[in-house]
C-alpha cells in the first residue's frame, strides 16, 4: 500500500456543507485498494487536496469517478501522484 495525493482544482471558495455528499460517496466506495485519509484546502490556491492509501493511482481514480458520478457533484481531478517519500519534523527534533 502507498500514498497518493489527489488535487483537486475546486476554485477560490468552497462550501464544506455542498460537498457532504460527495465526501460521503467517496467514504462508501472506498475499498482495500484505495482508501481516503484526509484532505486540506488550500483558498489561495483555489485547490482541495486528498491523501490517500492505495494500491496504485488507478484505484484512486476509480473511487472518485465512481463517487462523483452517484453524487452528482462535479469534482474535477488534476492530478494522482504518488509520494514515495514521507519526512516527519520530529525526527529531526534536537
Amino acid at each position: 500500500m502507498g500514498k497518493f495525493l489527489c488535487v483537486h482544482p475546486v476554485g477560490g471558495s468552497m462550501d464544506p456543507d455542498a460537498a457532504t455528499p460527495l465526501a460521503k460517496a467517496i467514504k462508501a466506495n472506498s475499498t482495500t485498494d484505495a482508501y481516503w485519509i484526509r484532505s486540506w484546502y488550500a483558498p489561495e490556491e483555489g485547490k482541495f487536496y486528498c491523501e490517500w492509501d492505495a494500491k496504485d493511482a488507478d484505484s484512486v481514480r476509480g473511487v472518485v469517478e465512481k463517487a462523483t458520478s452517484q453524487s452528482g457533484i462535479q469534482f474535477p481531478l488534476e492530478g494522482v501522484y504518488a509520494l514515495p517519500l514521507m519526512v516527519f519534523g520530529e525526527d529531526y527534533r534536537s
